[in-house]
């Protein structure tokens, strides 16, 4: 049995999502629930077939964020995985609608941190195990700390 940390690729100002899914429509799905809820954001997508051809599947508008997501995928090389990647966007602007997805049956990670996804490495090939999303905590948020969190959450527009 062979478990390794596998780093991601997430490139400055950019912020990635990291689910399985179970059908080559997946893909296209995605792409099309990130173009029509951001229409102006950058992205990418690629997705990893595990049966068939088993070629990694791929879609989007940036060419670095579309390498990015391709090694990415080869990184993680388990089937049915997916990463996306975008810039000018987060997460919280599609998240529920991926998540939606017909095809998608989880996300294992949505962040603009460092990323290492937790990975088995298999006869026939690999199986993500979780995921390292940033670092460890080193307190507990003062008062002081929870006023700053919910200005700048105001700030930002994400809670009145």
């Amino acid at each position: 049995m062979d478990i390794e940390a596998v780093d991601m690729i997430v490139p400055n100002d950019s912020n990635i999502i990291v689910g399985y899914s179970h059908f080559i429509k997946t893909v296209e799905d995605l792409n099309e629930i990130v173009h029509t809820s951001m229409p102006k954001c950058r992205y990418a997508i690629a997705f990893s077939e595990a049966s068939g051809d088993r070629l990694i599947r791929y879609e989007g508008n940036d060419d670095e964020l579309v390498n990015a997501a391709i090694e990415n995928i080869k990184r993680i090389s388990a089937g049915h995985t997916f990463v996306i990647l975008l810039r000018d966007a987060y997460p919280i602007n599609i998240l529920n609608a991926v998540k939606s997805c017909q095809e998608v049956g989880g996300i294992f990670a949505a962040t603009a941190n460092s990323l290492k996804i937790i990975i088995y490495k298999g006869e026939n090939g690999n199986g993500v195990l979780g995921v390292i999303d940033g670092m460890s905590p080193v307190g507990v948020e003062s008062d002081d700390d929870k006023k700053k969190r919910r200005d700048l959450l105001r700030k930002i527009g994400y809670k009145q």
